[in-house]
């Protein structure tokens, strides 16, 4: 145990006394392990965000999406659907380009939601003032629209804004309630969007065909049952084949989103990986350069009486030691710009494991690098070693 300690003292000394070399040395393996760290946390920050996002909609929510115009549906299609066993609540969904407007205030960035009267129970979404759209605003075309709280209050500021005309595309919508604030969900600003009956779509351009939809069932116990009438009913009476179109639970969205993202975690975290092989090297290059200038105090060692595996595990823990301590550094900087990200805005999830596999990688590469600068001067023969310059 004390030559052990006393092994492990001389390669911090040696570490030490150049300080600049094996932080040049570290360098590399700082980096690898910190960027792993960051990639597959922002990853993995990034698959919890979208999941909850997913799941905030309910398990008991389809999502039908047709990928071609030529096979939209209708209203009466929506009607028959409602029919099927299971089958709660349907809403047709279309986002509709339009300039927003409210007497000399202006408003590019709003989302315009054309959808029906049963959008907002399906996606659990309230409304903090006024009313929820009706069907009699569907019935009538009426030009009437709920504002996000981010819309509302750029346009309006502190007045309320129920009641209230604002212009898009220049034809007056009436303002009849302004939604709860909820933030993003599956890529869309909810706070920043506006939704109008889906019959008033027409009037800014749009057809009323219906190419996506959120379909409500009564039991989530019967998910897959469900999903399978809704496709058989689009695929036999409607004459849509599966090519054109997906009726999609948020489980399975959840899923195939998790096989993307697992898949690019480990593509990402595999280039990162490059730089642990690059500091690897680097670690070899030095000690080399090391075994080099350390060749008379080998053979003074040797001619004392260090045996051969003495020399070895003295070189061989000195790998070690400066890759342990670059993961070690590495760890500490990538959960700190990780958790700087997450401040700015960036999802960052840390996980322990990938941390762990990180630093054990950075101390495997001291073993598998350090081993043949070691061996070699474990090698040397005592008395050439004496005789070097």
């Amino acid at each position: 145990m004390t030559k052990f300690l006393n092994i492990l003292k001389i390669a911090f000394k040696n570490i030490f006394s150049n300080k600049l070399r094996s932080i040049l040395t570290m360098l590399g393996l700082i980096i690898g392990v910190a960027s792993v760290i960051i990639l597959v946390g922002i990853g993995n920050g990034t698959q919890e965000n979208v999941t909850s996002q997913v799941k905030s909609l309910g398990t008991d929510v389809l999502t039908l999406n047709i990928q071609d115009n030529d096979y939209a549906l209708s209203y009466s299609d929506i009607d028959e659907m409602l029919e099927i066993n299971n089958v709660e609540a349907i809403a047709p969904y279309k986002t509709v380009s339009a300039t927003v407007k409210y007497q000399t205030t202006n408003s590019s960035r709003a989302s315009i939601i054309a959808t029906t009267d049963k959008y907002m129970s399906i996606m659990n979404y309230t409304i903090s003032s006024g009313r929820l759209m009706s069907v009699i605003d569907l019935e009538n075309n009426s030009k009437v629209c709920l504002l996000g709280s981010d819309i509302a209050e750029k346009l309006f500021e502190l007045s309320n804004p129920v009641g209230q005309d604002i212009q898009i595309n220049g034809d007056n919508y009436t303002v009849i309630g302004v939604i709860t604030e909820v933030g993003s969900s599956m890529g869309n600003n909810v706070d920043d969007m506006i939704i109008i009956p889906y019959t008033t779509a027409k009037y800014l351009g749009s057809d009323t065909s219906i190419n996506t939809a959120y379909i409500k069932v009564s039991n989530e116990d019967y998910i897959e049952q469900t999903t399978t009438l809704l496709e058989n009913y689009i695929t036999n009476k409607l004459g849509i084949t599966t090519d054109y179109f997906t009726v999609s639970s948020q489980d399975s969205m959840i899923d195939t989103f998790t096989n993307v993202n697992n898949s690019l975690s480990i593509l990402l975290g595999g280039i990162a990986s490059i730089s642990l092989i690059v500091g690897g090297i680097g670690v070899m290059n030095v000690m080399l350069v090391s075994v080099t200038e350390r060749t008379k105090e080998i053979g003074i060692r040797k001619a004392l009486g260090a045996k051969r595996r003495d020399i070895l595990l003295q070189f061989l823990i000195e790998a070690l030691v400066l890759c342990a301590l670059g993961g070690l550094i590495g760890v500490v900087l990538g959960i700190g710009v990780g958790e700087l990200l997450g401040k700015m805005g960036y999802s960052f999830s840390p996980s322990i494991n990938i941390t762990l596999i990180a630093f054990l990688s950075s101390v495997i590469i001291g073993i598998v690098f350090g081993i043949f600068p070691a061996n070699k001067a474990s090698k040397l023969n005592p008395i050439d070693a004496l005789h070097a310059e």
